[in-house]
């Protein structure tokens, strides 16, 4: 197991101006992590090739490996054209994360309105066309490509499970989010135990829940069933954070797992407590 964090945790000061590109990188090397997973919120890698030579020459001069690259694309909804023109663009962001000699590269499938499942097999055939092309094309790079349970629509383990094996390419699986369940109202530590099996990346995150009934106020929003979610520093939440650790470590998994933070508390300092949680836990087990 490499435990590293992605830039999103660090997002909320890159935004700001209060960390430079290369100020997150060295950041999440501070923290202690083995690797970092970029994120590229706020930069565009496709039109500014140079970022990428900073991200690499930083990273590398820090020891910090280059472990994943995410970013978002949406084939749900589309005429044919359009579908293909958002795979050529997907396809760009591969090349890009070849060029950062990254192996492991998350890009999102769909967002819709429409979250039933009957709306979700109508699509499943576009979106796995989609995902199959990506996925050929990347890995003729070397590249594995996966969908994360992310954005409602696909955020359930069993639509995951669905889309992975509808595309039927090894080099297709999961970037295994834990927390993100909550937002479909999926148990974690169920979900978890359904789908590590294909997940090529785990991100650990962690929520405070309360019921649909109870809105505490300014910073939570709402699952798909209407329940209230808040970002928390990882194994200060609601999450049974011990059993999923549990699970992900007896079930073999042995590859990068990112922290990710997204809470109120400053970002370096939550990052930082997460990371440490997680280590500690681990190594209990």
């Amino acid at each position: 197991m490499k435990l590293g964090i992605s830039t999103y945790s660090l997002h909320s000061a890159f935004s700001t101006g209060e960390l430079t590109l290369e100020g997150v990188i060295e950041t999440i090397a501070d923290l202690g992590a083995e690797h970092t997973e970029i994120v590229p919120l706020g930069i565009n890698l496709v039109e500014n090739p140079e970022l990428i030579d900073q991200i690499v020459r930083t990273a590398a001069g820090r020891g910090l490996e280059l472990s994943n690259y995410a970013i978002g694309a949406n084939f749900a909804g589309l005429e044919t054209a359009e579908r293909q023109r958002e795979v050529e663009r997907v396809k760009r962001e591969v090349d890009v994360c070849a060029a950062l000699g990254i192996q492991r590269m998350r890009h999102d499938v769909a967002s819709s309105n429409d979250l039933s499942i009957t709306h979700f097999l109508e699509e499943l055939p576009h979106l796995a066309e989609a995902c199959r092309e990506i996925a050929d094309y990347a890995a003729g790079l070397g590249i594995t490509t996966s969908v994360e349970n992310h954005g409602y629509f696909i955020q359930h383990s069993d639509r995951v499970q669905a889309l992975v094996h509808a595309v039927g390419r090894d080099n297709f699986r999961t970037t295994l989010d834990i927390g993100n369940f909550l937002c479909a109202d999926e148990n974690p530590l169920i979900a978890v135990t359904n789908n590590i099996k294909l997940a090529s990346m785990v991100h650990f995150k962690d929520f405070y829940i309360r019921p649909q009934d109870r809105q505490p106020g300014e910073g939570w929003f709402q699952s798909s069933g209407g329940n209230w979610l808040r970002g928390a520093i990882v194994g200060q939440g609601d999450i049974d954070m011990p059993s999923v650790i549990r699970t992900v470590k007896e079930s073999g998994y042995d590859g990068y797992i990112s922290v990710e933070f997204e809470g109120m508390e400053e970002c370096r300092k939550g990052t930082r407590l997460g990371l440490e949680y997680i280590k500690r836990v681990w190594n209990q087990i």
